[in-house]
């Protein structure tokens, strides 16, 4: 959970940037990145060199030769601005400074090292790099959860650019995703648009808090530390950055591929993966001659969100499942494409699940509607029916302040602190006094999904009146696969009833008359 102390750290190192000249926010992540890895990697040579002290033998250097020691976050961190800034951008004897000698490491110092080529120091003064290292140094870094609070909550502020078309998924709408399939043991998980790798870091938490027992076995750590998680993103920026949260959440080697996931080059990431979390590009168009000819055999079409789920089910495993975030237009678009996507879906895989979503949750950024799509890859059908969820609220006004709607009660508070993910102070609480059960459930139906979807043998009963009902596969067949749930959730209008004009004017009039006597009362005091 992030702390109040840990947040007026970051804000203060982001503060200092912004004074400093450096005012983008991905800039000034990546460059904080940079500097949270040196001093990773000192770390590491330092814990070495211990463990070789205690037990008497000499210490093999694996990050930084005898003449290098000053390119160490404990030697550099001391030193005046000038002589730090000088080590950064002045090249010694062999052509290295401490920027380049980060570039320069192997996959030893973790999967963030393999995606370094195209980086660049972009700190633009000795007294600003002076500043946020003494700021860095501060921070208790040796926790796990720390690390991994301390840099979530820094890739929160990528916000403020969202204007610039980089913006993140809501981490709880990530982690109601998350919780409802349930990563298993033995699962390979992948998000082909991985951007900073928040569903993949989620997922690990899941593991984290649900299973810790399966650590105690050495051929899943191996597991988890190497094969279980892969992304896939063509951005170098995001590619290290998600590097770095993975390697900050514990996932020691995780598998990052540097590909446009819809192009041929890609073409190798076939039946792989036995779940797949995403939320893929929305509103892009890509030309025929650029996208991998087997998503055009799914469906063709030049619309990047029907192609990213082809790519999806290319990639899947048969029994591999797959929640995805959409735009509503692929649940009812009219194009040939988009039918006969919806058709592929229900008929020739197993379609488990529609949660719509209200339209505010990507805001700041974009108020587009949007749904998850929640679908298991059988090649041979499956789908008898499909289940409904009209979320409403997500624990966040819909606005485009998205404050926190928590609630001050100790259950509820906990339960949707829960399914949000989040970990907000005290002092950041939105409270507005004890409501109940129902009441909370207005505020954020997210517990109320998870409840649902991991009880669906009850959902077969519900009316289609209700916030959730399930759809015969006949049904959506019969309406030319619209998956929208407005073509099949039914609205009861309650009659209303008004006065009629005699009796309306005749209470008017006896206002008049009460109004007219305590005006005349009125005048009489004076």
């Amino acid at each position: 959970m992030i702390t109040g102390e840990l947040k007026s750290q970051v804000d203060k190192i982001w503060n200092s940037f912004w004074t400093g000249g450096v005012a983008n926010p991905l800039t000034v992540i990546e460059q904080l990145t940079y500097l949270i890895f040196i001093r990773r990697i000192d770390e590491m040579e330092t814990l070495e060199e211990k463990k070789a002290n205690q037990m008497g033998i000499d210490k093999q250097l694996e990050f930084f030769t005898a003449e290098q020691q000053n390119f160490r976050w404990s030697h550099f961190k001391d030193k005046d601005p000038e002589t730090m800034y000088a080590l950064f951008t002045r090249p010694d004897a062999n052509g290295l400074t401490v920027f380049e000698h980060m570039k320069q490491m192997d996959k030893k110092a973790g999967a963030f090292a393999e995606f370094m080529k195209g980086a660049t120091f972009m700190i633009p003064t000795a007294r600003l790099l002076d500043q946020v290292v003494q700021m860095v140094d501060k921070i208790d870094m040796q926790d796990r959860d720390t690390k991994g609070d301390l840099y979530e909550y820094l890739l929160s502020k990528i916000a403020t650019a969202g204007t610039n078309g980089q913006f993140r998924t809501p981490r709880h709408i990530i982690r109601m995703m998350v919780d409802m399939m349930q990563p298993q043991r033995e699962d390979t998980i992948c998000d082909p648009s991985s951007g900073t790798a928040g569903f993949l870091v989620s997922s690990a938490e899941y593991v984290y808090e649900n299973h810790e027992d399966w650590f105690l076995y050495s051929d899943f750590r191996k597991h988890f530390h190497n094969q279980m998680f892969t992304g896939v993103e063509f951005d170098a920026t995001m590619l290290r950055i998600g590097a770095m949260n993975l390697q900050l959440h514990g996932i020691e080697n995780p598998q990052l591929i540097g590909k446009d996931a819809l192009s041929e080059a890609n073409e190798d990431q076939t039946n792989l993966y036995s779940l797949i979390l995403a939320n893929p590009p929305f509103k892009g168009s890509l030309d025929y001659d650029v996208v991998e000819s087997s998503l055009l055999s799914v469906t063709k079409t030049k619309k990047t969100e029907l192609l990213f789920i082809s790519l999806i089910l290319r990639m899947l495993k048969v029994g591999g499942r797959a929640a995805v975030i959409v735009p509503d237009g692929v649940l009812f678009g009219s194009s040939n494409a988009h039918k006969e996507l919806r058709k592929t879906l229900v008929e020739d895989q197993k379609l488990d699940a529609i949660i719509s979503m209200p339209s505010g949750v990507f805001r700041p950024y974009a108020g587009v509607s949007t749904a998850v799509l929640v679908f298991t890859k059988t090649n041979s059908g499956g789908t008898d029916n499909v289940w409904f969820y009209d979320m409403q609220a997500d624990g966040f006004s819909l606005d485009d302040k998205r404050t926190p709607l928590l609630i001050k009660n100790e259950t509820v508070e906990e339960e949707i602190a829960a399914a949000l993910g989040l970990g907000i102070a005290a002092e950041e609480r939105v409270p507005y006094g004890q409501k109940s059960s129902e009441e909370a459930h207005a505020k954020n139906n997210i517990p109320d999904i998870q409840n649902r979807w991991q009880n669906r043998e009850k959902e077969t009963s519900r009316a289609r009146t209700e916030q959730s009902f399930m759809v015969l596969k006949l049904e959506i067949a019969k309406n030319d696969y619209d998956l929208s749930i407005n073509r099949y959730k039914e609205i009861v209008y309650e009659e209303e009833e008004y006065d009629k004009p005699e009796a309306i004017i005749k209470q008017i009039e006896s206002l008049d008359k009460e109004r007219i006597q305590i005006l005349t009362e009125l005048k009489s005091l004076l």
